[in-house]
């Protein structure tokens, strides 16, 4: 199901890119990482907010782009009786040439990118071999959302009639997207008490 997540292996994840699951990664900087993509401590739970619509200058320079707009959450949140912190996405985004929002959502972990000489990234990935994405940080303000097929949902609608894949095409391997205010990436979370801890954040 749509909101059912289960933490899958790093290695059903992009496939593009070798890399080595959680356990190997430097816990400094994977503390780095957070701290650039968090832009503060964590705390028992964390977000960040990325957003970009494209405009009509960057879809006519990328003619096979099929996305037009696209917002990503980030949420760390603490287990304290685990001492381990547990990471999650959700995306939402709009196609160029077809009506109504589509959703993906699923868990992730630090990976290590071998084909970037070791960066870090979020590597992130869907259920039930859904795909998933990896999320680097281009800098303080931006993250690169790499991919190459991901479960997508049309938004409000029944799983069974509106579940389908987003794949990468000519335009739509590497999305970057901006930081923005939390409120920005309200309309992808479903449960009301996790909105409400949102939008006081």
């Amino acid at each position: 199901m749509k909101y059912l997540w289960i933490v899958a292996t790093v290695a059903s994840l992009v496939g593009a890119n070798a890399c080595h699951a959680q356990d190997g990664v430097d816990k400094a900087k994977a503390a780095a990482f957070d701290g650039q993509m968090f832009g503060s401590p964590l705390s028992q739970k964390t977000y960040a907010c990325f957003v970009r619509r494209y405009d009509a200058n960057h879809l006519a320079q990328h003619p096979k782009q099929k996305v037009s707009a696209m917002k990503l959450l980030v949420t760390a949140e603490g287990a304290p009786e685990d001492k381990t912190v547990n990471y999650s996405f959700r995306l939402g985004f709009k196609y160029r040439h077809r009506a109504g929002n589509f959703d993906s959502s699923g868990y992730c972990n630090h990976i290590v990118a071998a084909s970037t000489g070791g960066e870090i990234r979020l590597g992130c990935s869907i259920d039930c071999e859904g795909g998933g994405i990896e999320v680097a940080m281009k800098d303080d303000r931006s993250a690169l959302i790499r991919l190459e097929r991901i479960r997508i949902w049309e938004r409000n609608k029944a799983d069974d009639d509106a579940s389908n894949d987003l794949v990468a095409g000519a335009d739509d391997k590497i999305f970057r997207v901006d930081r923005a205010d939390l409120r920005e990436c309200a309309e992808l979370v479903t449960d009301r008490k996790e909105l409400a801890a949102l939008r006081r954040k």
